[in-house]
């Protein structure tokens, strides 16, 4: 596996950081053009894994954080939350960016550029944006999970890492929302497809 694949080896300076804020290894998408052209390299669960498809891999999901990271900062810059909602949303900000910061590291040239976002009025209303979160939180680890058996073994250990804490994040945001913070004994993977086709309705793309 080479350095552009390996997380853990090209992140190392900025793995204890992430450690200690408890962030350690999901997009919202809009216009269908676009939607094509971002998520066209995302693995069909098909080649054996590698270190080429772990950097393709790992570019989906940074897609996903880069999403996610723009998504609560921009929430907690609008000022619109409070109380709980927008403590979960200040935390989760940081580990957000700090997970686009883990994966650009890891993937170095290799990393996707961030798109542009337009998330409309949910990081304006608290009831848009719980739903807009819980539907992020749970299809992200979905996405993680699903591509867990194409990854190489040292690059699966990094996802698993950071898997665990989005589904934390999925747990905390259902339970403010009085939802089950753990409606299952097991959470499935999904394919990229269906990662992509969830992620779509919200809209949250600008096409360019």
């Amino acid at each position: 596996m080479d350095r552009a694949a390996d997380p853990r080896r090209d992140a190392s300076a900025s793995r204890g950081d992430v450690i200690r804020r408890g962030v350690l290894l999901a997009a919202g998408l809009g216009a269908p053009g676009s939607l094509v052209a971002l998520t066209r390299s995302a693995p069909a669960n098909a080649a054996p894994p590698s270190a080429a498809q772990d950097r393709e891999i790992f570019n989906f999901a940074l897609l996903l954080e880069y999403l996610q990271a723009a998504f609560y900062t921009r929430a907690v810059e609008h000022g619109s939350l409070r109380g709980d909602i927008r403590d979960f949303a200040e935390v989760v900000s940081g580990h957000e960016r700090a997970h686009v910061a883990y994966l650009r590291r890891a993937l170095g040239d290799h990393a996707r550029p961030r798109p542009t976002f337009d998330f409309g009025n949910a990081t304006k209303n608290e009831p848009a944006f719980v739903k807009a979160a819980i539907l992020l939180e749970n299809t992200g680890v979905a996405a993680y999970n699903g591509q867990a058996a194409n990854l190489t073994k040292p690059a699966l250990a990094a996802a698993a890492e950071i898997v665990s804490v989005e589904g934390r994040h999925a747990a905390w945001i259902s339970d403010i929302a009085g939802e089950s913070p753990a409606p299952r004994a097991a959470d499935p993977g999904e394919p990229s497809a269906d990662v992509v086709r969830k992620l779509e309705s919200l809209g949250f793309l600008k096409a360019s």
